[in-house]
């Protein structure tokens, strides 16, 4: 059984910072790409930011700059370093990880962490 475990969040300041962790256990094989996404009320789940295996990264627009996402492969775990923080950043966001089961393409899934609220205020 693959879980993803979310950590981090919680109300800050407009400017200032915070860090999500989200680390994948149980029975993986390898992980392809990584991301956040997040849902504020009332709107749409978004895409926050992606990173491939091999660290190739992607951003929205909204949080270019001030948003960093990396990993550690060795601890399959994805961080979202979140500076400059907006009182629109907040949301609860989650994390996402494609994993393989096994060495055969077809055992890939898609799992997602419960969510984490992050909350700026002004």
């Amino acid at each position: 059984q693959v879980q993803l475990v979310q950590s981090g969040g919680g109300l800050v300041q407009a400017g200032g910072s915070l860090r999500l962790s989200c680390a994948a256990s149980g029975t993986i094989f390898s992980i392809n790409a990584m991301g956040w996404y997040r849902q504020a009320p009332g709107k749409q789940r978004e895409l926050v930011a992606t990173i491939t295996s091999d660290g190739s990264t992607y951003y929205a627009d909204s949080v270019k700059g001030r948003f960093t996402i990396s990993r550690d492969n060795a601890k399959n775990t994805v961080y979202l370093q979140m500076n400059s923080l907006k009182r629109e950043d907040t949301a609860v966001y989650y994390c996402s990880a494609n994993i393989l089961l096994t060495y055969s393409r077809t055992s890939i899934r898609e799992y997602w962490g419960r969510g984490t609220q992050v909350t700026v205020s002004s």
